[in-house]
């Protein structure tokens, strides 16, 4: 049984805020994500701890999708229940986002861009959230094979019709995210934000994605902030038997070779020298750049999302120390979602 849920008087006091894109939305530097940890796999009451310690440390995004859990739908059923049961009071004071477009349900409807599974998910999101709306609603991926225009136009009438507030992307090229900007813009319906993988090991926007959504006024929220988990201290003396790498899950196995190890403690090197972990050195990189909204992160306690947020604490570095960590920080082919970006 719970008690009743009091939010942090001054939730608002630590966590920075910073503008998605030309859009007037604020974000906060670390946003959490549902992806892992808020399946049925965690106690209700784990999960419900965490979400209401990142809410008092001032988090108010929460980033889900359709398929998150084990078992798909889990995760938005979760936080739907702790949203009622505890923020309920709090819901202006949050954004709540969640995406369609992998693998949800059987048959030609169940995942990609049609209009059809756009805004089915949508639908099917809501009631497992149990609220009328969400704040930001993704095209998780490109689809190839349906028209651009057709995915963008089942956005566009998810926020004309009051059931999202804002449309965004996910995981799109340059030039599809200048596409998909176009038409949302044609329709009247702005794309506020894109969302792709971004890490010291994974440096594809940096290519050109950043100066694409920089021109066209769009934000990015970077997942995946620390490749998996990788950037983390869990991986400085081997591969632990319960690890995400030793059991095949979004690490693999051959990401975790010699020299990729070498780098990361090199990186944790360079982080101990600026008095941060090396998840804080990790988080502080990816919010060096202006474009990044927000880092999203994920969490299976109260003590990990706590010093992941001890990274805004300290996010300025200079030229020295991003040469020092270029040396160590290169693109290691881990980016699991590059076939919607190559597309």
């Amino acid at each position: 049984m719970t008690t009743t849920y009091q939010a942090a008087t001054n939730r608002y006091e630590t966590q920075p805020y910073r503008r998605v894109g030309r859009s007037g939305l604020k974000l906060p530097a670390i946003s959490l994500g549902l992806w892992q940890n808020f399946g049925d796999g965690v106690a209700l009451e784990t999960q419900r701890r965490i979400i209401r310690h990142a809410f008092d440390r001032g988090i108010t995004h929460f980033d889900l999708a359709n398929n998150y859990g084990p078992p798909y739908g889990s995760a938005e059923i979760n936080f739907g229940r702790i949203l009622r049961e505890d923020l309920a009071p709090y819901r202006d004071e949050l954004i709540v986002s969640t995406k369609a477009g992998y693998d949800m349900w059987p048959g030609p409807y169940g995942e990609w861009g049609s209009r059809k599974h756009v805004l089915a998910s949508l639908d099917q999101s809501l009631k497992r959230l149990g609220t009328d709306h969400v704040d930001i609603f993704y095209s998780h991926r490109f689809d190839p094979a349906t028209p651009l225009e057709e995915t963008m136009g089942a956005l566009h009438h998810a926020v004309v019709s009051g059931k999202a507030l804002y449309a965004g992307i996910s995981s799109y090229s340059a030039e599809r995210t200048r596409e998909a900007a176009r038409i949302l813009r044609g329709f009247g319906a702005p794309l506020l934000i894109h969302q792709p993988s971004y890490s010291m090991f994974n440096r594809w926007i940096e290519k050109e994605l950043v100066d694409t959504v920089t021109e066209l006024g769009v934000g990015i929220i970077a997942f995946s902030p620390l490749a998996q988990g990788l950037l983390t201290a869990r991986y400085l003396n081997g591969v632990p038997a319960d690890s995400r790498g030793a059991l095949q899950g979004s690490l693999r196995p051959a990401h975790l070779s010699d020299d990729n190890l070498g780098r990361v403690r090199e990186l944790n090197r360079i982080a101990a020298g600026r008095g941060q972990t090396l998840a804080q050195l990790a988080l502080a990189w990816t919010l060096r750049n202006p474009s990044v909204a927000s880092a999203l992160i994920g969490a299976s306690s109260v003590e990990q999302l706590e010093d992941n947020l001890a990274a805004t604490n300290n996010t300025a570095f200079d030229a020295d120390e991003l040469r020092e960590i270029d040396q160590y920080a290169v693109d290691l082919g881990i980016n699991l979602w590059h076939v919607s970006s190559e597309n």
